[in-house]
């Protein structure tokens, strides 16, 4: 009977800590561990895990205190349970101490970072049903390598998962964590709830992963993407990323470790690319094995670009829906869906291909002029099928033209090969071969929206507006084949409409355009 009462009492509580009744509890203070920031913690650590694991398993648990650590190695049916107070203190590598080298791996189609698990704070390789949970904080300040430079003893990932199942990640911080705060590819079946991360590059490099679940988390990264789908190769191989929700999540590019710290700041105006502060979700930009089935819902972005939709390495993105979306403070383009052939991959991967995109609810103030939102495919591989419906978004304004003529490039790493005067401001540059970037077109003819390479689009409860009056058109359409605009206003924009090599365009009650169908058209202003 006492049992029974002392597990009706302890049921609750074990749920609070992530474990289940049974679950076999290894303090890592009973192995030898101090916790007080200055002994080396790791080997005491690695031999709780390995001593849960040689028992078939259980939840590995740090008490509060600071635990100074090298490579931790994860294993088979493995909680790691950070309690609230402890933190997991990535050590700085000395003469005597380093992190677990970088496995040999072939990385002639990504960056090292992205084809190497093992020179991280915690890894694992090929395991399954492992969790990292709790309150508590993985810290990888002035330790954790950013990606840039050397790397010899370093690590430059919080978290790195190769080819695993049954993964959580729940409750706990991150705190500059390097390149990349986790690595996760090949990863099936994952769940990250309730995370916070503030860090200096990549947060949440989802790779090549299946049935994935990111909810509730708060990420801010100025330098690199907040949460970003990939399907890279990896792996030796081609594996999509699909069946991914991503919810109730909010992502910003204020300062390295201010939303950590709760002062928001904004003093660093520009990532390392030189546009403005990166934080987004992002699909892309490695893409061989393709993104299928894809829901992003009831997302802020705060300080950072835009929601970007790329593929440019041959993977096909289908079956993709964006819905309840905030922006506000935005340094690129609002929406940029893009499909390029920068073809880093094997040989025999096809040409990338975008098809069934559904934008909806989209909310945007203050976002900047120079790139409109943007639908930009390649000529012959089009954009297929785009819905935007319900979008409202207040663009700076206050520019034309002549700005577009007049560009010598921009203070983007990605463009420098717009001379002044040279061109037709209709005529934007493709950048099949580059890097997939807003900027890297230039600054745009359109106002609003660029829409160039695509078939079969709908517009529909469309509005935009500027905090300063833009002298250039609101809409450029160019080798667009199948668009309807219905309810699609947008205030002081002479001429609404430029289109160039337009087949099949309606309008259906847009502000100041009489209800219109064309046929087929190859150059044509409405006013």
């Amino acid at each position: 009977m006492m049992k029974k009462i002392l597990l009706t009492l302890l049921l609750p509580l074990l749920g609070c800590l992530g474990l289940a009744a049974g679950d076999a509890f290894y303090n890592v203070r009973n192995y030898g561990a101090a916790g007080d920031g200055v002994q080396i913690d790791s080997p005491a650590i690695n031999a709780a895990i390995e001593a849960a694991a040689e028992a078939g398993g259980g939840t590995v648990f740090f008490p509060a205190g600071t635990y100074l650590s090298y490579s931790l190695h994860l294993r088979d049916h493995i909680t790691l349970h950070l309690d609230r107070g402890a933190v997991l203190k990535a050590a700085v590598p000395d003469e005597e101490h380093a992190y677990d080298p970088a496995e040999p791996n072939e990385s002639t189609f990504q960056d090292f970072g992205h084809s190497h698990w093992q020179n991280s704070l915690i890894w694992g390789i090929g395991l399954h049903d492992v969790a990292i949970v709790g309150g508590g904080l993985i810290d990888g300040t002035g330790a954790l390598s950013n990606g840039f430079g050397r790397q010899d003893r370093l690590a430059n990932k919080a978290i790195a998962l190769k080819e695993c199942r049954d993964v959580t990640i729940r409750d706990i911080r991150l705190l500059q964590c390097g390149h990349f705060a986790l690595l996760l590819t090949g990863v099936d079946n994952l769940t990250i709830h309730n995370v916070l991360a503030d860090t200096n590059r990549d947060a949440f490099d989802i790779d090549c992963c299946a049935n994935v679940k990111i909810s509730d988390c708060q990420v801010n990264t100025l330098n690199d993407d907040a949460i970003v789908l990939k399907c890279s190769y990896a792996l030796g191989y081609p594996k999509a990323t699909e069946n991914v929700t991503i919810t109730n999540c909010q992502v910003s590019g204020y300062d390295p470790g201010t939303v950590f710290g709760g002062t928001f700041t904004k003093n660093i105006t520009a990532a390392p690319d030189r546009d403005g502060p990166t934080g987004r979700i992002k699909l892309g930009t490695e893409s061989n094995g393709g993104f299928r089935n894809i829901t992003i819902s009831n997302c802020t972005f705060d300080r950072c670009r835009g929601l970007a939709i790329e593929t440019v390495d041959g993977a096909v993105i289908e079956d993709l829906v964006v819905n309840n979306i905030v922006m506000r403070e935005v340094c690129n383009s609002p929406i940029y869906v893009r499909l390029g052939n920068r073809a880093r991959g094997p040989q025999e991967l096809p040409h990338s291909v975008i098809r069934r995109v559904r934008i909806s609810n989209v909310s945007v103030k203050d976002a900047d002029s120079r790139y409109a939102s943007m639908i930009f495919g390649l000529e012959g591989h089009g954009i297929e099928d785009v819905t935007l419906s319900h979008i409202h978004i207040q663009y700076r304004g206050g520019l034309g033209l002549e700005d577009v003529t007049a560009q010598k490039g921009s203070n983007n790493f990605f463009n420098r090969d717009l001379a002044p005067g040279t061109r037709d401001p209709f005529d934007v540059p493709q950048q099949e071969k580059g890097y997939p970037e807003p900027s890297s077109h230039g600054v745009l003819p359109a106002a609003a929206f660029y829409i160039s390479h695509a078939r079969n689009v709908s517009m529909d409860h469309i509005r935009f507006e500027f905090m300063e009056k833009d002298r250039r058109p609101g809409i450029v359409l160019t080798d667009v084949e199948g668009i309807r605009l219905e309810q699609v206003s947008g205030n002081d924009c002479a001429p609404r409409f430029i289109l160039k090599d337009v087949k099949d365009f309606v309008t259906v009650d847009v502000d100041g355009v009489k209800n219109t169908r064309i046929s087929a058209v190859k150059q044509k202003e409405i006013k």
